[in-house]
């Protein structure tokens, strides 16, 4: 699993920006790939931002959303350390990055046959969260509950507040999703005195 981790020069906020937890699910891994290459805005960084391009390498590699076990990643959180492949990668993803972090930024795209509006998904009852949501210029917020089984529910369990942002059509690019992407993750990161 690639990971790339930026540290400040100034204390703040610890945050994950994870992509391709579906392996098909690419908009996301661009979104990363511009991100890190923003040099002059991240110099400026407090905090510590990690970044997670390809969290199902398998299913990235193989194009399918899922890993070799037929289980959907983001269904299996918080995983288990000798469960099956996906509850291991759940376990490991879970405890060795999202629980070091105060916020997250998981990165989607719709799921096979369906092309999905740019939009965040979060609990917007939480005022945290709300505000980050609301960095994003996307056209809908989407107050959603956490799903069984998925990161943010078991991040949020942790004490990690968590949106996610979802765009675009599996398998393919789509330059206004990936634009509005990177646009906010860094309002988010501004919005959190990270820029």
């Amino acid at each position: 699993m690639p990971i790339e981790v930026i540290r400040g020069r100034q204390d703040g906020p610890t945050v994950f920006v994870s992509a391709a937890i579906h392996g098909d699910e690419i908009n996301g891994v661009e979104i990363i790939h511009r991100l890190l290459r923003e040099p002059r805005t991240l110099r400026a960084l407090r905090g510590t931002l990690i970044c997670i391009p390809v969290v199902n390498v398998f299913g990235f590699i193989n194009q399918t959303r899922y890993l070799p076990d037929g289980r959907d990643l983001n269904r299996s959180f918080p995983g288990s350390a000798r469960g099956s492949l996906t509850a291991r990668v759940a376990h490991l993803f879970l405890h060795e990055i999202a629980a070091r972090c105060d916020y997250g930024i998981d990165l989607h795209t719709a799921a096979a046959h369906r092309h999905n509006l740019p939009h965040v998904r979060a609990n917007l009852a939480d005022r945290d969260v709300a505000r980050i949501a609301r960095a994003f210029p996307v056209p809908v917020l989407v107050d959603s509950n956490m799903p069984d089984g998925s990161l943010r529910r078991a991040a949020g369990e942790l004490g990690v507040k968590v949106v996610l942002f979802e765009g675009g059509e599996r398998l393919r690019f789509d330059e206004a999703v990936i634009r509005i992407g990177v646009r906010g993750v860094l309002a988010a990161l501004r919005t959190l005195g990270m820029l």
